[in-house]
């Protein structure tokens, strides 16, 4: 149960990734991981690795958008 919940807190927080790929939204990402680190919380709690492991993915594809934006120093 707690695989599943970490997957739809994962496919939230890439949805919510999309739409700040576009130029002057990169903030949008701060959003994103705070939420990508619940989802991998909750499937670090899981018996299974899926969603802990779809949601370090996600988090690392926004913490990589905001290094090339400049959001990371």
């Amino acid at each position: 149960m707690l695989n599943i919940l970490s997957i739809i807190i994962g496919i939230v927080a890439l949805l919510l990734a999309i739409p700040s790929f576009i130029p002057l939204l990169g903030w949008g990402n701060w959003i994103v991981l705070p939420i990508a680190i619940v989802g991998a919380g909750i499937g670090a709690l899981s018996s299974s690795n899926m969603g802990r492991n779809f949601c370090l993915v996600v988090l690392a594809i926004a913490a990589i958008r905001l290094m090339i934006g400049g959001g990371f120093i």
